[in-house]
């Protein structure tokens, strides 16, 4: 992508400029950002994603006696009808189950692949909503249908009210106002806090991020390392013949703590191990996603492109996919990171791979990981 040519998306600026003004900093509201947008998934097919198993969804309603939210899967029939107001349906992740909506949202890939997390669509009769809330991640709302108006303030208090099954602000003040209309785009930096209402009934497309926690991402790669520690560490006792007797018989010996010092950092020798086990981290597709494997033989010779569920990244020595590292370098690595960055490699550059380069991609074929070219969606 572009990052210097100006983006109807962004409102006339380019990536490179909505970057250092507004991402992480400050909103932007873009009337029209997506001219004469028409969404490619509607009610219907909504509703039947929400009922599915695999996919995550959320009914909220907002009663006169209060919030409530109940989790999917959501069947057509425990859904109120769209004539009574006041509730949304949310279903996650759409993009790993719609081709057009995983389409839509490849044109915000000039922030990393590694912080871009799903499409979320909520569905909403009149009055609709989820009440004052903040995320703690950025976020585009898309307006694909209807109209939904939209409050927003920068709230230093972000105290939640008590008693209510959703994350609901109990001291919103809303600083700015406005009604987006199918193809308007508001973009939200985290914890800014903002309340969506529908005017009628309405659809709105969530573009959102991911930002790893510190405890999280602590636990993972702790928890990875440990896994890899086996390999590097071996199985020898700690000796001390030179122990002298002691007096003070519960102190733990420096020498004993030396000794442990020395066999995490044998652990840690590797050089690569920690970068390994981010992209790793990064590329593992979520809990309920899953491939089901290709029947027929794998072929490269009409190209490859990438699943829409497959989750591919790399750095300067490595390429991950699915949760998976490959060591790479050479003409390998610049062709597997051309199909990192566009999602798909022409059956020329897939001829020029090395042999080992062309089994693997012939492996995540068999995985259903990647797709030939001639079943391109589109």
């Amino acid at each position: 992508m572009h990052t210097d040519h100006p983006l109807a998306l962004l409102g006339g600026l380019t990536p490179s400029q909505f970057m250092k003004r507004h991402w992480q900093k400050k909103p932007l509201l873009v009337r029209n950002a997506i001219p004469g947008f028409v969404p490619c998934i509607g009610r219907t097919e909504l509703v039947a994603l929400a009922a599915q198993e695999g996919v995550e969804s959320r009914l909220i309603v907002d009663s006169p006696k209060g919030w409530k939210m109940k989790h999917g899967p959501l069947a057509k029939r425990s859904l109120p009808p769209f004539s009574q107001k006041k509730w949304t349906f949310l279903v996650q992740g759409v993009d790993l189950h719609h081709d057009g909506v995983h389409a839509l949202m490849q044109q915000f890939r000039f922030v990393p692949d590694a912080r871009l997390d799903d499409v979320m669509i909520s569905y909403a009769s009149d009055g609709g909503g989820v009440g004052p809330h903040f995320d703690s991640y950025d976020v585009f709302l898309l307006q694909a249908h209807g109209q939904r108006r939209w409050r927003i303030g920068r709230n230093k208090d972000l105290t939640l009210q008590e008693g209510v099954p959703l994350k609901i602000l109990q001291n919103f003040k809303a600083e700015e106002e406005f009604v987006l209309n199918p193809g308007d785009l508001l973009y939200l930096p985290p914890k800014y806090a903002h309340d969506g209402m529908a005017e009628g009934e309405c659809m709105t497309w969530s573009i959102g991020f991911r930002a790893p926690q510190e405890r999280e991402l602590a636990r993972e790669l702790l928890l990875g390392l440990a896994d890899e520690a086996f390999e590097g560490v071996g199985a020898a006792l700690y000796r001390d013949p030179r122990q002298p007797a002691v007096t003070s018989s519960a102190a733990i010996p420096a020498a004993l703590a030396d000794f442990a010092r020395q066999v995490v950092n044998k652990a840690l020798k590797n050089p690569d191990l920690l970068d390994s086990l981010l992209g790793e981290y990064l590329t593992e597709p979520k809990a309920h996603v899953w491939f089901e494997g290709l029947e027929k033989e794998p072929d490269l010779s009409q190209g490859v492109w990438l699943d829409r569920r497959t989750k591919m990244m790399y750095d300067h020595r490595h390429v991950f996919i699915n949760g998976e590292s490959f060591r790479v370098g050479g003409k390998d690595a610049r062709f597997l990171r051309q199909l990192a960055d566009s999602r798909c490699l022409s059956s020329t550059s897939c001829a020029k791979l090395s042999n080992p380069a062309k089994e693997a991609l012939l492996d995540w074929m068999s995985a259903d990981w990647l797709k030939p070219a001639q079943d391109f969606p589109g």
